[in-house]
């Protein structure tokens, strides 16, 4: 019994079956602590007054009065001395009683079978169709003695209404349990699609949408079951492009390597040729140098379990000492450097924030003109630090600076063409703002360079 629909037929059915039992038995057992005794002494005034009637009217036969008696509603049974017994009203389903009880009410004593009828669990006394479960009162006719055992006639007390409501509890009781398994399989198809839906994903089948369109608690599941599918999607794209990327970057500068080292064991290759190539191979080893380092960075960002130190930190002393460790670069291009920022302090880890400033000085330079500028200013506003560094570089496209934080991405232009990177750095940046409830955007135009701006929270 796997299915969830057929877990749940079989609790109803049980959760069904159990209260009719324990309705069953809570009116059984106050049937017999309260109701019976009440529903014996009510038979035993009822058969006084047919006892009273016959007494009082000898020229009535006794037989017709017994016949009307039970045509009324009652199950009669009639005994007397010479050991002659009648039955009126419908035959008893147990017709036994014994002779003591007979002989006691025949010498006056009244007969409370009712009252001491044997209690059973799954039997309620009130339905028991017995000669025992009677009561029994002397009777005196024509100066002869008798003795009258009477009980309700259950079937005559069922009539076209009890049945009519019988039926219709019936058809309630069906129709509810079709009901139950209408809206159960309605209830547990949005998990069995949500469970195939589980399935595809599990195989990295990410297409399609889950076509559950309610807004109970199962359709929130499944929005939140479709953007998980999404992002899953996202993530493993953003996978098979990182592997792809990685792959690409890695295979380049070693095919380099490889190509160069066997140039390098020929002997025939002058000592000038062999001193630019061991130049291009030691070039090479620090490209993969620097993009293992910065892929072990970028996958320390992305655990969440990295918990840097965060202590008080200066921006304007972290940009400055980076200015100063670039300024051999800003002489071999002859570029104009300015700095305007107060002193601006930021909660962080000092690290981290290094490399942000490192990354976009570095990248300023590297891809600006001879002769250019680099502006950098900053200023507080409410609780904010913002800091803007502008260049006069090649810039970018508008879609060039949508894509500009991916990994790994690198604009493909000739006029780019000549700079080495791992297309890292920015996406470095991003992650580490990020990581101190920062914003980082871009703003370029291309041929008129481009304006970093980064947002830090104010200590």
């Amino acid at each position: 019994m796997k299915s969830l629909y057929s877990k749940f037929i079989v609790m109803t059915l049980a959760i069904m079956v159990g209260s009719a039992t324990i309705g069953f038995l809570l009116v059984n057992t106050y049937y017999h602590q309260q109701l019976k005794e009440q529903n014996d002494l009510k038979n035993v005034g009822i058969a006084q007054e047919m006892a009273t009637f016959i007494e009082k009217n000898p020229t009535v036969p006794l037989g017709e009065s017994l016949e009307v008696f039970g045509s009324s509603g009652y199950q009669l049974f009639m005994a007397d001395e010479s050991g002659d017994n009648n039955f009126y009203g419908g035959p008893f389903r147990e017709s036994y009683l014994p002779i003591s009880i007979k002989e006691a009410v025949l010498n006056g004593e009244i007969y409370h079978g009712m009252r001491d009828f044997p209690k059973e669990t799954f039997v309620t006394g009130f339905f028991s169709n017995e000669l025992t479960n009677t009561v029994g009162v002397p009777v005196t006719y024509k100066d002869e003695r008798y003795a009258l055992f009477i009980r309700p006639n259950i079937k005559m007390l069922f009539t076209e209404v009890h049945i009519l409501l019988g039926g219709l509890a019936a058809a309630m009781l069906i129709l509810s349990l079709l009901a139950m398994l209408i809206v159960a399989r309605r209830m547990i198809q949005p998990i069995t699609v949500l469970t195939e839906a589980t399935r595809k994903m599990a195989n990295e089948r990410f297409d399609g949408s889950i076509a559950i369109s309610s807004n109970d608690e199962i359709g929130q599941l499944a929005k939140s079951f479709q953007i998980m599918a999404d992002r899953l999607k996202e993530n493993d794209q953003v996978r098979k492009d990182f592997m792809s990327h990685v792959s690409h970057d890695f295979q380049s500068p070693l095919q380099n390597i490889q190509g160069y080292a066997q140039l390098l064991a020929d002997e025939s290759v002058t000592q000038y040729d062999r001193a630019n190539y061991a130049g291009i191979v030691e070039l090479e080893s620090k490209r993969l140098s620097a993009l293992t380092k910065q892929l072990l960075y970028l996958t320390s960002l992305d655990h969440q379990s990295y918990q840097p130190t965060i202590i008080r930190v200066s921006v304007k002393e972290q940009i400055e000492r980076t200015i100063r460790q670039n300024e051999w670069r800003f002489e071999d291009l002859q570029l104009d450097v300015r700095m305007d920022m107060p002193e601006l302090i930021t909660q962080g880890n000092p690290d981290m924030l290094m490399q942000v400033w490192e990354n976009l000085i570095t990248n300023a330079v590297k891809y600006n003109q001879p002769n250019g500028f680099i502006h950098i200013n900053g200023y507080e506003l409410e609780d904010e630090l913002h800091i803007t560094i502008k260049d006069s570089g090649i810039g970018m496209t508008q879609e060039q600076s949508e894509k500009a934080f991916d990994r790994f991405y690198r604009a493909d232009l000739s006029r780019t063409r000549e700079k080495e990177g791992t297309g890292l750095g920015l996406a470095i940046v991003s992650e580490i703002v990020k990581r101190h409830r920062g914003r980082v955007k871009i703003e370029s135009d291309l041929g008129l360079g481009t304006l970093i701006h980064i947002t830090l929270p104010k200590l």
